[in-house]
């Protein structure tokens, strides 16, 4: 497997890219907005102008987009992928989407005679850049057997979560976890100013015993050098939450901590803050006068 198509060339999906070429694959690229692609293009990729172009005569088809509805726009409208779909292409998808739309792209592939991973990422775009993401996929066990060495060209921690869905639903369960996890780093650095403390010095204590957790290690000191640039949007975070909220509650769970964060987030979002990165919900805590 050497020819590989990859839709959603962005924040996310470039250094994937670069990633695949330094491993030897042999890239074609489309996304929306061709000047994204200038520094792949530049390092040897290969430009499509649609998804079905991009599809066509690959060995596999590697998607990272936005939202669900761009999920759909790029498998099955005009010009898309499943237009150039061929029995023993592999198709993975890479955004955070919803795991029915997940099991909908399979039931397709199997149709056409092709195979589909649902495989999100977690990792942001240090990860991302570093090829180190935690990549988690559902799907046919044989059709993730054939994508690991693709996968392991992006990511450190592949691994293979059950039938299709299961990749959504796992990245679901961490995107929960982050909710929690963010809000509660913002809690205890609103609580230190309250108190006086110097925060630094209370970050670097508590992340180094119990309360330690990533956010806290690597969003903490953003949010307290005032760096809000997106690793991660908080418009795509919102997507993510309410994808998790509605899956929830179709399975009669209430998640109060992510309803609440959710609801932070959106308010950030009405701000004109969507497009900052998820270390920004630090600003909800913030006092109104900015003291």
């Amino acid at each position: 497997m050497k020819k590989i198509g990859f839709i959603g060339v962005g924040v996310m999906g470039a250094p994937m890219v670069q990633n695949l070429m330094k491993a030897g694959y042999e890239l074609t690229v489309y996304s929306r907005t061709k000047a994204k692609c200038e520094a792949v293009l530049q390092a040897g990729a290969a430009w499509a102008e649609t998804p079905a172009a991009c599809a066509a005569g690959q060995d596999a088809v590697l998607t990272m987009v936005g939202y669900p509805q761009d999920v759909q726009q790029v498998y099955f409208g005009e010009n898309g992928i499943f237009e150039s779909v061929e029995k023993g292409m592999l198709l993975i998808d890479l955004t955070t989407t919803s795991p029915r739309l997940a099991k909908r792209i399979y039931k397709h592939a199997q149709e056409a005679g092709a195979q589909a991973l649902d495989a999100p990422v977690s990792g942001g775009d240090v990860g991302a850049q570093k090829g180190t993401l935690a990549i988690m996929a559902g799907g046919d066990e044989d059709a993730f057997a054939r994508a690991k060495p693709l996968l392991e060209a992006m990511g450190s921690n592949v691994v293979y979560e059950g039938p299709a869905g299961s990749g959504q639903h796992t990245k679901m369960a961490n995107q929960i976890a982050i909710a929690g996890a963010v809000s509660g780093v913002c809690e205890a650095l609103a609580y230190g100013r309250a108190q006086g403390l110097d925060l630094d010095r209370m970050l670097a204590t508590i992340g180094s015993g119990a309360a330690g957790s990533w956010q806290m290690s690597g969003n903490g000191p953003k949010m307290l050098a005032g760096d809000f640039a997106p690793g991660f949007y908080i418009k795509h975070f919102i997507k993510d939450m309410k994808i998790a909220e509605e899956e929830a509650e179709s399975a009669g769970l209430e998640l109060g901590i992510l309803s609440d964060v959710l609801m932070m987030y959106e308010e950030l979002e009405e701000q004109g803050m969507g497009d900052l990165g998820t270390q920004a919900l630090l600003k909800y805590y913030e006092p109104e006068d900015g003291e």
